[in-house]
């Protein structure tokens, strides 16, 4: 354990997955740590309904939890999903293996997690104070003013750094946004997302595939579900917020139940609150998030979601969140807990790679609501998986290296790229349909790689 030189005293703001997870990296490198939470605190309180989208645990994340050394606590919530089972119109089913035999992503419910990762994050000595919403911060003074209540009283700290945790509409980063210079966009999608429920089964049976992330893709729009720990599925509409299908021409308790036979049959008869989700629970939006620089001096930095938040449909967001946990705390042991050092190198190495996986996360919702149902373009990724088996040290699919590796998002976006050129030049060759599988493919592939 490297000897903390400076910086003992830091104040999180935002009590999230990635605070939480970042609260146990830095106490156990002998810091104080104080989080700072606008939210009531969620273990005592109930969670409300509509938001806690399931969220998909993959290596990136894994390797997070297992350097906190959490990752077991949290295997015990968590479910394995080895691919992809396509629901189509007609009622017929595919699945799709994510990738090889043993691999898989992992369903853990959003409120659920957070719930362990503060029990976790107290247990090593963090201390999480709720209901502070943070209003101010100096910059120069690393001060951070906090709206402790409704009456508007106030409470004030002035720790050795500030470090915002506070996700898409981060006040930390509000204020870094005032400074000279600073680059910022938002992009909004015109899809939304509302959460619905398919119940479990008597005994808590699964009605659907267990292990499986379920897709109704529709073209335009899709329904997913994912598994949780008693039989039941949260299932999640992406759906336009305007136009026809979409949120807005849906008015009445009889369309939105109409409409769910006809586009997804299977999965409307196995819910029965069906319109009552729709109509209580809330539309959220999808946001993109870019800035830089993620810091002021040595006295606050952005990390996570308040640094870079992407749209879920590579269910990254939570893995990177926690990838930037774990090369943050590698830097720090690199650098001796030099802050001064730590800080720039951090967020040079992670600003690459969350633009590449803000990139990346916005094509794969076209891939996943109008392309895997697709003929060629399973055959496709069938001739990629093949092709990876036998040369797995030249070939890597890009979702397997966003998923099941540690390369960098944006050296998986671009090797992506140049073998999305190759199979563009492989699905023009004649009959590929009835030759995928001939010698002559492999060997054409290995000429272009």
């Amino acid at each position: 354990m490297p000897e903390v030189k400076k910086n003992k005293n830091i104040t999180l703001i935002g009590a999230g997955l990635v605070g939480s997870l970042l609260a146990i990296y830095l106490t156990k490198r002998g810091y104080t740590v104080n989080i700072f939470e606008r939210r009531p605190d969620m273990r005592t309180n109930r969670i409300s309904a509509g938001r806690s989208i399931n969220l998909a645990l993959s290596d990136r994340g894994w390797r997070g939890l297992e350097g906190a050394g959490v990752a077991e606590e949290i295997k015990k919530v968590a479910i394995p999903m080895k691919g992809r089972m396509i629901h189509n119109q007609d009622g017929t089913q595919a699945f799709q293996p994510y990738g090889k035999a043993d691999q898989a992503i992992y369903s853990v419910s959003r409120g659920g997690l957070n719930c362990v990762m503060m029990d976790l994050a107290e247990k090593h000595g963090a201390k999480i104070h709720f209901n502070h919403r943070c209003t101010r911060i100096d910059l120069e003074t690393t001060t951070a003013v906090f709206e402790t209540n409704e009456k508007g009283d106030t409470a004030e700290v002035n720790p050795d750094l500030i470090i915002g945790s506070d996700g898409a509409f981060s006040a930390a980063r509000l204020a870094l946004q005032l400074t000279d210079r600073f680059e910022y966009s938002q992009h909004y999608l015109e899809h939304g997302y509302k959460e619905l429920t398919i119940e479990a089964g008597a005994g808590g049976n699964f009605k659907l595939e267990k292990n499986a992330l379920h897709i109704w893709p529709r073209g335009g729009y899709m329904l997913i579900a994912l598994p949780n720990t008693d039989g039941s599925f949260t299932c999640t509409l992406f759906f336009p917020f305007r136009g026809n299908p979409s949120f807005e021409s849906l008015h009445s308790r009889t369309e939105v139940r109409h409409f769910f036979r006809e586009i997804f049959p299977d999965a409307a008869a196995l819910m029965p609150s069906l319109e009552d989700d729709f109509f209580t629970n809330p539309t959220g939006s999808l946001v993109t998030v870019r800035c830089f620089p993620w810091s002021y001096k040595d006295n606050v930095m952005l990390i996570g979601d308040a640094a870079h938040a992407i749209v879920p449909f590579y269910g990254q967001g939570m893995n990177c969140g926690f990838e930037d946990c774990t090369v943050l705390n590698a830097l720090l042991d690199r650098h001796q807990d030099e802050w001064s050092e730590v800080i720039p190198e951090f967020q040079s190495m992670r600003k690459k790679a969350a633009d590449g996986i803000a990139e990346l996360a916005v094509q794969n919702f076209i891939e996943m609501r109008d392309l895997v149902g697709d003929k060629k373009f399973l055959l496709r990724k069938k001739i990629e998986a093949s092709f990876f088996q036998r040369h797995p040290d030249k070939w890597m699919p890009l979702y397997s290296m966003v998923t099941f590796s540690d390369i960098p998002y944006n050296v998986a976006l671009e090797t992506g790229k140049k073998q999305d050129v190759i199979m563009d030049e492989v699905m023009s060759m004649p009959d590929i349909f009835s030759k995928w599988e001939d010698p002559e493919v492999e060997a054409f592939i290995l000429s272009r790689v």
